[in-house]
């Protein structure tokens, strides 16, 4: 186990973030001895392992009595420690509440991208879904044309908000279409933006540009739903 601990550390501290179904992470996922010796490892540099059941990866971050010695006294870090400006910050959010509002409402209902629409009387026996089957692209020209003029220009957005958006890990750029990229649903809380988002200013934000959002927050009328790695570990 030793040699196990040291290389999943030694790769989250190297990568960042690593996927969900990686062997060592699911070890951490499912295997409480494990995970609380890595929890101690990573606590002893002031990290702690960011995990979201819905989320496809996992990423190692900084603790909350870490932000200041780390960012300094300044307060500019409470908007970003990534080095984000106001603008961008607006578009990575406008950009999570398109892809991941969606995909998290599929997930907790146990639909997919291909649903056609038919009840599933066992959906609710599925395990969580991850990936392309239930998060969707964003096709580029689109976000660009809605939102462009509002944060600094069409040409300001294209060539190098959403190339610094990619590079951080938020968004990935396939074919002018977006899609999740490794931390957009594990950086940021989807149970604190969801309910301001859809009951907020941003919603009217995204129904004037024509973007739907979801009438009411997912986790609402869900219940705790298991993990599908622990599923997976029973089995």
């Amino acid at each position: 186990m030793e040699h196990e601990l040291k290389t999943l550390t030694a790769r989250l501290l190297a990568h960042r973030w690593l996927p969900r179904n990686d062997r060592l992470v699911r070890r951490a996922l499912v295997d409480e001895t494990f995970r609380v010796e890595l929890d101690h490892r990573l606590a002893a540099v002031g990290l702690q392992l960011q995990d979201n059941p819905y989320a496809g990866h996992v990423a190692a971050v900084l603790t909350p009595e870490m932000f200041e010695p780390v960012f300094g006294a300044r307060r500019e870090y409470a908007a970003s420690n990534v080095g984000l400006t106001r603008d961008e910050v607006a578009l990575l959010v406008v950009i999570w509440a398109l892809i991941i509002l969606p995909k998290r409402e599929r997930q907790v209902t146990r639909r997919e991208l291909a649903d056609d629409g038919q009840g599933d009387m066992f959906g609710a026996d599925k395990p969580v879904v991850h990936g392309d089957t239930v998060s969707g692209g964003l096709p580029e020209a689109s976000l660009i044309a809605d939102f462009g003029p509002l944060l600094g220009g069409k040409t300001k957005v294209k060539n190098f908000m959403l190339g610094k958006l990619a590079r951080l890990g938020f968004i990935e750029r396939r074919n002018g279409v977006l899609y999740e990229g490794p931390l957009l649903d594990v950086a940021l809380d989807y149970r604190v933006l969801a309910d301001r988002i859809i009951h907020g200013t941003l919603a009217d934000v995204l129904k004037n540009a024509g973007h739907a959002v979801p009438a009411a927050n997912a986790f609402e009328a869900a219940e705790v739903l298991p993990d599908v790695d622990d599923q997976e570990e029973d089995a």
